[in-house]
């Protein structure tokens, strides 16, 4: 209730009022039936904007740490997640990571909309990086096709680290429905696995217009905080996994990869 009052009749109207966004391809999202959506990541503001350009309710996995926020301020945010459709994503690996993609399972399960961020973390410069395979063992476990969405300017709207807006005008463009059933029955291979995230990571850049940089953008982070290069498991304060960078450093790179393409 909340989210669809804040959507339909409060912040909606503001927001929509305020920032004029245009929209590209909105009909590629199916009126009924699950499907992800995966999304670039330039801003906090990302998650606000694309479900408010869409009809249906969009469920979001954010990163856990927008929950478990200390003081009023931390309190505040953790309910405004929890009230505005976002899930809660570990992404220290192992088991809490698989717990987490197993609730976006039980929404797309139940036929809903799930946005997911396959870069894990926002841009720290407004490039695109490499995504993390999660999307891709979502889209061929649960079978559902996979919705490229390109936020445009948006990282200008709310640049990392300031707290108000600059009202100015934003984009998004839907892509067309990439469909992975080739690859059904093969989803705990992690070759496969590269493939099909490498693929959305293509159509992204593509429809963005975003250089592609073939680097996780939280070792990039790390790296510009002056905490790189570092031991594998200190790069896990940057929102880093053990998991995601020895999979960077030990398989090949897919054909499908925006590099190779």
């Amino acid at each position: 209730m909340f989210y669809w009052v804040m959507k339909r009749i409060f912040l909606g109207p503001i927001l929509k009022l305020l920032f004029r966004p245009w929209v590209k391809g909105l009909d590629n999202v199916p009126e009924n039936g699950a499907a992800i959506l995966a999304s670039n990541h330039l801003s906090f503001s990302d998650s606000i904007f694309l479900p408010l350009m869409v009809h249906r309710p969009v469920i979001f996995l954010a990163k856990t740490e927008y929950f478990t926020g200390k003081g009023l301020k931390g309190r505040l945010t953790a309910l405004f997640f929890r009230l505005s459709n976002q899930l809660p994503m570990d992404r220290s690996g192992g088991a809490a990571s698989e717990m987490s993609l197993q609730a976006g399972k039980d929404v797309l399960n139940s036929g809903g909309l799930l946005g997911i961020y396959p870069e894990g973390t926002r841009s720290p410069d407004a490039r695109l990086y490499r995504g993390k395979v999660g999307v891709a063992k979502l889209a061929l476990q649960t079978r559902v096709p996979v919705i490229p969405v390109a936020m445009i300017g948006t990282e200008k709207v709310q640049p990392i680290g300031k707290r108000l807006p600059n009202i100015r005008r934003i984009g998004l463009i839907f892509g067309q429905p990439l469909d992975f059933s080739r690859y059904y029955g093969m989803e705990e291979d992690r070759l496969i696995q590269r493939a099909v995230t490498d693929e959305i990571m293509y159509e992204l850049m593509r429809l963005s217009g975003q250089e592609y940089v073939d680097e996780y953008a939280a070792v990039v982070k790390a790296q510009l905080a002056g905490k790189g290069p570092e031991p594998v498991h200190k790069i896990e304060v940057a929102e880093e996994t053990v998991e995601d960078i020895a999979e960077d450093r030990d398989e090949p790179r897919s054909q499908g990869s925006p590099e190779a393409r």
